[in-house]
This record gives structure tokens, C-alpha cells and sequence, in this order.
């Protein structure tokens, strides 16, 4: 937190000192005040935006974890479905964003699509990396009580690559908004991608960076949920790895 005020402190400065238009650079302050101007415009479509988060990070993970799920469970399948998923994860996601508009429409299923394609990937590699890393000797230990390979499964590999699963939602959490934006960039009628993109045409440059400043707190507080997730879904782990540092 003390990182984000002395970058917004600096950006304060260096307009004071270099005093750009505000159309092309806007300061804090006049960010603030078109946000302060209309309220309930930003707290609508901020809604909008942070609705289709939520939905796209739930089936992102979802879809995460059960393929990850699915590769351990069967491994043959992992020769069939990574190539797929790594096909799916080259493409740019702005060259999957206007086809998904002509499949889904202009509405909130094409973004919470989008969002999810950004999400799965580092979800379902994450977790199914966790699930193949278990150490040797526990391996080993339960060979001797001869438990089958579901019984493995069920409670040794997944409680232990939760760990991981939780690494892989860090990473993508912050994804989540950035798939959902995109989304309203190609084609929209509500959302914070829809302000800047109708804010731009416009040349109203401190409403863009309002939006973008929303953006930047909804991506902070997803952060900051996954850490406060992950000491909860790990509660045996005596080590504070998903507990957030201290600014």
C-alpha cells in the first residue's frame, strides 16, 4: 500500500512540475474529481465488470481444477488435452476476443468467457504440476499400505497440490480483470471497458484513467482474497506462504 501512495504521490509531483494538458495526462486529483463528479455512473458499470470477474474466475478454476483433476486421474489424457490447452493459451487474447463477440454477442457471456480462457490456464497447470510433485518417499510409503490409485488420489495427491492450486489462482486473479476489459474493448454496452473505450472517443482522458483506477482496486482486492484463501484452504501448512506481505 505504501508502494501505491508514493507512486501516486509521484505522479502528483511530476504533473505539478511538468504541468502536461489534461487531456493528455490527468492528474490524481482530476481523476478524483470525475469519479466524485458521477458516482453512481462508475458504481454501475464497475458492477458490471466485477460480475463478470466473478463468474469467469469461479469457471476458470473450476475448469482449472478438473482438468488438472482429469490428467491425474487418467494420464494417458494428458498427451490429448495439453496440446489442446496450450493451442487454445498462444493465441493473443485480442484475436479471440472479436470471434468470441460473434459466438456469445455483445452481453456478459462473451467476457466471462474470455475471462475464464484466462484464467484456466494457469489454474489447471499449476494444480496439475502440484498433483505430479509428490515427494518419493510418501510415494513409497503408501505403495506399502497397498491404496489404490484413486484412494492415492483422493488423500495424498490433492491435499497436497492444493498449495499449488492456490499458486496458480495468485497468478490468474489478477488475469481475471484483464480478460473482462478486453472483452468490453471489442464489443459492449456496459462495463469499465466500455467507459474508457467510450471516454477515449471522446478525449475525456481523466474519465479513462477513473476507470482504470477501479480497475487497479478491483485487481488489488482479488489479490489480497486469494491470499486471505489460501491459509484456509491449507490450514495444516505451518509456513505462512499465502499469507500477504506486508507493504
Amino acid at each position: 500500500m505504501r508502494i501505491l501512495v508514493f507512486l501516486i504521490s509521484l505522479w502528483q509531483s511530476l504533473i505539478w512540475l511538468l504541468n502536461p494538458p489534461r487531456y493528455i495526462v490527468p492528474s490524481p486529483l482530476d481523476v478524483l474529481a470525475a469519479i466524485q463528479r458521477q458516482p453512481d455512473y462508475f458504481l454501475r458499470h464497475a458492477w458490471v465488470t466485477l460480475g463478470e470477474i466473478a463468474a469467469g474466475l469461479l469457471a476458470g478454476t473450476i475448469f482449472g481444477i478438473l482438468t488438472a483433476l482429469s490428467i491425474a486421474a487418467v494420464p494417458r489424457l494428458g498427451r490429448f488435452i495439453w496440446p489442446v490447452v496450450i493451442v487454445l493459451q498462444a493465441f493473443p487474447v485480442f484475436v479471440i476476443a472479436p470471434i468470441l463477440v460473434v459466438w456469445f454477442g455483445f452481453g456478459a457471456t462473451s467476457k466471462i468467457v474470455m475471462t475464464t480462457l484466462v484464467i484456466f490456464f494457469p489454474v489447471a497447470s499449476a494444480f496439475a504440476d502440484g498433483l505430479r510433485r509428490i515427494p518419493q518417499e510418501i510415494v513409497d510409503a503408501v505403495a506399502i499400505t497397498e491404496a489404490s490409485h484413486w484412494q492415492m488420489l483422493a488423500h495424498i495427491s490433492i491435499p497436497l497440490a492444493i498449495p499449488s492450486l492456490v499458486s496458480g489462482l495468485r497468478v490468474a486473479a489478477p488475469l481475471a480483470p484483464l480478460g473482462a476489459v478486453i472483452g468490453e474493448w471489442v464489443g459492449a454496452s456496459a462495463g469499465l471497458g466500455f467507459i474508457m473505450v467510450q471516454a477515449n472517443a471522446r478525449m475525456q482522458t481523466d474519465t479513462v484513467f477513473a476507470a482504470m483506477a477501479i480497475i487497479v482496486l478491483l485487481t488489488l482486492a482479488l489479490r489480497r482474497a486469494i491470499d486471505w484463501i489460501g491459509p484456509q484452504l491449507t490450514p495444516w501448512s505451518t509456513t505462512n506462504e499465502f499469507s500477504p506481505s506486508r507493504p
